[in-house]
C-alpha cells in the first residue's frame, strides 16, 4: 500500500512550494492529496529575490485542490507538507487546521514546513514550546513568540519537523521528509 501524504494549501501559495513537494511525491510513488478551505483550484504566487529589501510577488499557476478541511482525516496520512507564500497568513485561521496539524504532532508522523508555514505552526504552540526550526527570516518574532528557537540556516531537522527557509531549500527538505516517511 502506498504512503498518503496531506498538503494543506490556500490561495496565495508560493508556486515552487507547492508544485516541487506534489511532483516530489508523485515521483515516490505517494498517493498525495491537496486540502484547502474548500475544493478548488488555488492561484499560486511566484516569490522571488531582486535586490529588493524583500521578495516580490507574481500571479503563477494554478493547481487543484482536491478536498476541504472540515473532509480531512489526519489519522489516514502518513506525512504533512505545509507549503509557503501568503497562503499560511489565512488558511491558519481556518478552525480544522490546527486540528490537522496537532495530529501529526502526536502521532509523530514527518511534518515539512517551509517558508511561511511556520505561521500555520502558530496555532500549535502546545507542539512548538521547546522545538527548534528555520523558517522564512520575516517570521522569526512569531517562531520565537510561540517557544521555539529561531535555527538561522537553510534548512534544520528537529524529531518529525523538517524546516526550510524558503523555495531554494526544498531538495534538501523533500530529501529529509522522504526519508521519514519511508521509515
Amino acid at each position: 500500500m502506498s504512503k498518503k501524504i496531506l498538503i494543506l494549501a490556500g490561495d496565495a501559495v508560493e508556486a515552487l512550494e507547492i508544485y516541487y513537494p506534489y511532483f516530489r511525491c508523485l515521483e515516490e510513488g505517494y498517493d498525495t492529496t491537496i486540502a484547502a478551505a474548500s475544493p478548488k483550484k488555488l492561484h499560486t504566487v511566484v516569490h522571488d529575490f531582486v535586490g529588493w529589501e524583500t521578495y516580490t510577488e507574481k500571479e503563477g499557476y494554478l493547481i487543484e485542490a482536491t478536498i476541504s478541511f472540515e473532509d480531512v482525516h489526519p489519522e489516514e496520512y502518513d506525512g504533512l507538507i505545509i507549503p509557503g507564500g501568503r497562503a499560511p497568513e489565512h488558511i491558519r485561521l481556518h478552525e480544522e487546521v490546527p486540528k490537522i496539524v496537532s495530529h501529526f504532532f502526536e502521532a509523530n508522523k514527518p511534518i515539512a514546513a517551509v517558508c511561511h508555514a511556520s505561521l500555520v505552526l502558530t496555532t500549535v504552540k502546545e507542539y512548538m514550546e521547546g522545538r527548534e526550526l528555520t523558517a522564512y527570516i520575516a517570521c522569526k518574532p512569531e517562531v520565537e513568540a510561540v517557544g521555539s528557537t529561531y535555527i538561522n540556516e537553510p534548512l534544520h531537522t528537529d524529531r518529525n519537523l523538517i524546516s526550510g527557509h524558503a523555495w531554494p531549500d526544498l531538495p534538501g527538505l523533500m530529501k529529509e521528509f522522504i526519508k521519514q516517511v519511508n521509515a
